[in-house]
């Protein structure tokens, strides 16, 4: 079996997404997905470079592609190329699982698992609506639940949002009892010491985790942080190599790792990591904020590794391009079911493509009441 094309496919809905479909010669197609949501048009650019080096290819050398397009020019891959990796390499392992006749999980050890939990994003202008929001979740089934350091429309304030997300998540914790799971995103909006005030107030209300609580750059800032507070910490959904997760890993630094399979090099490169997380007792909670094609990636491997925790659940299956990416999971009260038709399990409806036109979109932007720039 051989490589015969590269497709590339964007396309906006609620967001913007980024499709790869790979065909070969056997007749068998590979559906993938990049991230580096508002970076597409890089993307696509590093995406038709790698079509050189991956036409007249066998699919199956997962391992021998990804290392021939991480390493083929000299220069590492940065972001920009581990996305378009990623995607090109969930896309292998589609035609592999597919060729075989399996679900893709089956090539990763199978089952270890009957379900994988996962959790929503839930949001409120004022804590009255976190709370609304929050209980009807519960009501549908979900055991965790995931909100947002808040922002004062385009400002962010660090002392004020550290002030009101304590106040919120002691409401929450009290409107939905002790057995639901509370994750936190402060999405690497605080510096170290905001960042210490907001985990050591919220280590009583038990949250599963904050997630991201300092910028990704300098990681020994986590090793400072992790010395100031008990509570479980996440990180890693900016990362596109194992080597970026080195130290967080070696040094005990996170509780959670947030691999974003759609940036840091796909199912091989993901799994790679989860087996290093695993020798440190670290769970995965793996970052999908983006489409189907992701989320089905994500399910394959939380189904196999034995080092897991949650998965990010922004939209349910069929919430989300429904008529473009089809058979998709199912979703059971808070749950995702193992699928059972080979490879991801799901298949992209080319006619329905004109459906959804690309259209660039820029990401959010915050400021400091004074002008200057802070993270979104």
């Amino acid at each position: 079996m051989k490589i015969t094309a590269v497709n590339v496919y964007p396309v906006s809905e609620l967001r913007t997404f980024l499709f790869v479909e790979i065909e070969t010669d056997a007749g068998i197609r590979g559906l993938g997905e990049a991230g580096l949501t508002g970076h597409e048009r890089a993307v696509i650019g590093a995406l038709d470079y790698l079509r050189e080096l991956l036409i007249g290819e066998d699919p199956f050398r997962t391992e021998h592609l990804w290392q021939t397009m991480f390493r083929g020019a000299f220069f590492p891959a940065g972001r920009v190329l581990s996305a378009a990796i990623a995607a090109v390499d969930i896309a292998l392992w589609d035609i592999k699982g597919k060729a075989l006749g399996v679900p893709l999980y089956q090539l990763l050890g199978g089952l270890v698992r009957n379900r994988v939990g996962c959790y929503p994003h839930i949001g409120g202008e004022t804590t009255e609506e976190l709370i609304e929001a929050a209980e009807q979740r519960v009501d549908e089934g979900w055991r965790f639940l995931r909100w947002g350091c808040p922002a004062d429309g385009e400002h962010f304030e660090p002392a004020a949002a550290v002030r009101r997300t304590i106040s919120r998540m002691k409401a929450v914790r009290e409107a939905v009892g002790e057995s639901i799971n509370l994750c936190l995103d402060v999405h690497t909006r605080l510096d170290p010491s905001d960042a210490v005030t907001l985990c050591r107030e919220t280590e009583p209300l038990r949250p599963y985790f904050i997630e991201d609580p300092l910028r990704a750059e300098n990681i020994d800032s986590y090793r400072m942080l992790r010395a100031r507070t008990g509570v479980p910490i996440a990180a890693g959904e900016q990362y596109a190599s194992k080597w970026e997760f080195r130290q967080l890993i070696e040094e005990d630094l996170i509780d959670f790792a947030r691999i974003d399979l759609a940036i840091c090099g796909g199912i091989t490169e993901a799994s790679k990591i989860a087996g290093w997380c695993e020798t440190h007792y670290i769970r995965l909670a793996v970052h999908n904020p983006i489409g189907p094609v992701s989320t089905s990636a994500c399910l394959h491997l939380n189904l196999a590794v034995s080092s897991f925790g949650v998965q990010e659940l922004p939209r349910r299956p069929n919430e989300s391009l429904a008529d473009l990416i089809v058979n998709q999971p199912v979703w059971e009260r808070g749950d995702l079911l193992p699928p059972t038709a080979p490879g991801l399990g799901i298949e992209l409806a080319h006619e329905a493509l004109k459906k959804y036109p690309y259209e660039p979109r820029p990401l959010p932007q915050l400021r400091r009441e004074d002008g200057s720039f802070t993270n979104w």
